[in-house]
């Protein structure tokens, strides 16, 4: 089994579609495709089901996928540690982030990770924390911020940011918005704006709410902060955010009430095991690190 032909597998399962996969990659179609072929023949199992319009994995494929992802990431990490100590860090530096993320100032921290090593090409997305686990565990990210997972594994580690309260904000005219603190209970009722539930702010509020016991009904779903800011506004639903998101300009006409018996909100920067931590990953952490030391702000 080649390096190459997992290259190609890869590829091809991202972009579903052998042809966009081979401009992709620079390469023949004949020949991405028989590349392909000789994998299916060593592992004696078809990789994909094709179609006319497109190609699906296979069970076969699919377990195929996860580690074939693990294994490039792997020598990439592998070439990018002889790089490191030769003096220069090359590569790819590939971070994911939830939005608004508490802790750090993503902007400014690649900003100077950039001015420190130029000749590392920087690949950001933007997701939600389930999602970011998922693609650190599998080596398609080297590291994300984002909110703690329910536990550590073999494949993802987490090292703490920040924690911070939950707090409910709602409009200037709420029945809610003169009065104190409130709990959950007090909430059963409401009609709320939250993010999708792969999103940090919306896994945390919707454990407190099912621990209390209590059911809530979410109205209006969004995936960014401004929106859902935008809606409360306008009446149309109360929100529970962390409360950095209460400090924003926009939430500045806003109430906003400390929550009761709410977990904290913890975020923090998700890695791969330190053997398969990549060197522009520990290069950002030590910014990361440095930061805090110094009582700077991070980023």
């Amino acid at each position: 089994m080649e390096l190459r032909h997992l290259q190609h597998f890869v590829a091809v399962a991202e972009d579903r579609h052998f042809t966009r996969a081979a401009e992709r990659l620079m390469v023949s179609q004949s020949g991405l495709s028989a590349s392909v072929r000789a994998l299916e023949r060593e592992l004696q199992a078809p990789l994909f089901v094709r179609t006319t319009r497109s190609v699906m994995l296979t069970e076969a494929g699919r377990a195929l996928l996860v580690e074939a992802e693990r294994i490039l990431a792997q020598v990439r990490a592998a070439r990018e540690a002889v790089a490191a100590v030769q003096g220069v860090l090359r590569g790819t530096l590939s971070l994911g982030t939830e939005q608004c993320i508490a802790g750090v100032d993503v902007a400014r921290l690649l900003a100077r990770f950039r001015r420190r090593h130029p000749d590392v090409e920087i690949r950001l997305r933007q997701a939600g924390s389930g999602a970011l686990a998922e693609e650190v565990a599998a080596g398609r990210l080297d590291l994300a911020f984002a909110v703690r997972p329910q536990t550590d594994t073999d494949q993802l580690r987490s090292v703490p940011l920040t924690s911070e309260p939950m707090t409910v904000l709602c409009h200037p005219t709420h029945p809610l918005a003169d009065g104190g603190p409130v709990t959950p209970e007090d909430l059963g009722g409401e009609a709320f704006v939250d993010f999708h539930p792969d999103w940090g702010p919306r896994r945390t509020t919707d454990a407190v709410f099912t621990l209390a016991g209590v059911q809530r009904t979410v109205t209006l779903e969004v995936n960014d902060v401004h929106s859902l800011l935008d809606l409360v506004h306008e009446g149309l639903g109360i929100a529970v955010v962390p409360r950095h998101f209460g400090l924003k300009r926009e939430a500045s006409t806003l109430a906003s009430l400390p929550f009761r018996g709410a977990a904290e909100y913890e975020t923090v920067a998700m890695l791969p095991p330190q053997e398969a931590t990549s060197p522009a990953a520990r290069a950002l952490m030590g910014l990361l690190t440095a930061d805090a030391k110094d009582g700077a702000p991070a980023g």
